[in-house]
């Protein structure tokens, strides 16, 4: 008989995801235990009897963690990003004591999958240490299509009513988590306010949106993509050079400004999930006005990248993961931090203003054979939030973290990793 699997949860996506994922590890003859650090944590967790309620000082969480492990056997720890201070200091300790680390995170080729990896994930992952070649020697000893992308799951706003959820529950119900901080630098009572504030005006942004996008694609100029974060996002903060968006526009602006041709234009796209507590549109007024670049600079506030693409000349971003839809459409992509897809078969080296003026292309079929071996790994079709999504992710995601090898091992070994076919329940 084996033996038992014990899986520690700490915080996850916004929504039921770990309630799920816990239940079905149960099923499948598992422990699922779960740690909670406020309200929001605590009621998206459905098994009292296998949750323990962390409301001490932030100070004394990695002694506690290393106790919750030795006292309940744990095997397993599952956590959804790998940067803020809890998640960090428990897998620190994990590895140190032998834990196999489970790290859920938006996927790598969102927003139509999952990342599901062991270990660490973005700079933190397996893949920042493999090669192309690697990677495509992998792929050759299997016969095996390129998935296709799988139905959409209409996540952008069961992820928004989720997390307006989520901050009310953390701010209007305390209780025992009075000495609770978010990982985030505003209060939760800010965050609820901006979470609600954008599902509120969600149509109306839709509409502003639409108009500007159709003066971009219709404008008959030339254009370059500036693929925006979260100022507050893990992968900016911990895996760039920058502190703050504002610094990261201006070295775009500067560049475009030096080396782009003249009657070339600069979208900046914000994440989908930009709610204004970065002053991105006062930046960006001052350098367009420092620059002289009046009518040239355009800002598109969340929406669609597709048809944007399909007119772009090129794309520019710290670390984003939508630079891997240029990639797909083989665009001269730009990344100024560090990515999984920072590989030099896709990503120009030339400086900003070069890169403007002049952008080398990726290698568009090593990049195909690059996505192929992240859909054949890491990359799971589903999602976190609606509940469609959820369930498709559900069906592949649990035999993953139960097998023996993580995704990677497991096709450098020829066995990769289990998944539907696509082709099937895309309809």
């Amino acid at each position: 008989m084996r033996p038992t699997r014990r899986f520690l949860f700490l915080q996850g996506p916004h929504g039921p995801f770990f309630h799920h994922l816990g239940r079905l590890l149960r099923a499948a003859g598992c422990e699922a235990w779960r740690v909670g650090f406020n309200r929001g944590d605590e009621a998206f967790w459905r098994h009292p009897d296998s949750y323990i309620a962390f409301d001490g000082d932030p100070a004394d969480w990695p002694a506690t963690f290393e106790k919750t492990v030795t006292d309940r056997g744990i095997t397993d720890l599952v956590i959804y990003g790998d940067i803020r201070a809890i998640h960090a200091q428990a897998v620190a300790a994990a590895h140190a004591s032998g834990l196999t680390v489970h790290v859920f995170e938006e996927g790598y080729l969102r927003p139509w999958w999952v990342s599901y990896e062991r270990g660490g994930s973005n700079a933190h992952s397996r893949l920042m240490d493999k090669t192309v070649p690697q990677m495509q020697a992998a792929l050759a000893a299997l016969d095996l299509d390129l998935p296709d992308a799988p139905a959409h799951w209409g996540d952008m706003r069961h992820h928004v009513f989720y997390g307006a959820l989520y901050h009310f529950l953390v701010l209007a119900r305390p209780g025992r988590y009075r000495r609770w901080r978010p990982h985030r630098d505003i209060t939760v009572m800010a965050e609820f306010r901006l979470y609600l504030r954008r599902l509120l005006t969600m149509p109306f942004t839709a509409l502003r949106r639409a108009i500007a996008t159709r003066r971009i694609t219709q404008g008959g100029f030339p254009y370059h993509l500036c693929l925006m974060q979260l100022e507050h996002d893990a992968s900016f903060r911990a895996h760039s050079p920058y502190g703050a968006m504002a610094e990261f526009l201006e070295e775009v602006v500067a560049g475009f400004a030096e080396g782009a041709p003249r009657h070339h234009h600069l979208v900046l796209k914000a994440h989908p999930l930009e709610d204004g507590r970065a002053p991105v549109r006062a930046t960006l007024a001052r350098l367009t006005a420092q620059y002289g670049l009046q009518g040239r600079v355009h800002y598109l506030r969340g929406g669609k990248l597709a048809h944007l693409m399909n007119e772009a000349r090129s794309a520019i971003t710290v670390n984003s993961t939508a630079a891997q839809q240029a990639l797909w459409r083989g665009l001269p992509v730009k990344a100024l931090g560090r990515s999984v897809y920072s590989k030099p078969e896709f990503v120009s080296d030339q400086t900003i203003a070069d890169f403007f003026a002049d952008p080398q292309r990726p290698d568009s079929r090593a990049y195909r054979d690059y996505r192929h071996y992240l859909l054949e790994t890491s990359q799971v079709a589903g999602g976190f939030y609606s509940a469609r999504g959820r369930r498709q992710l559900l069906r592949q995601v649990v035999d993953m973290m139960l097998a023996d090898q993580d995704p990677y091992d497991r096709l450098d070994a020829g066995r990769p990793a289990p998944r539907q076919n696509l082709k099937l329940v895309s309809g």
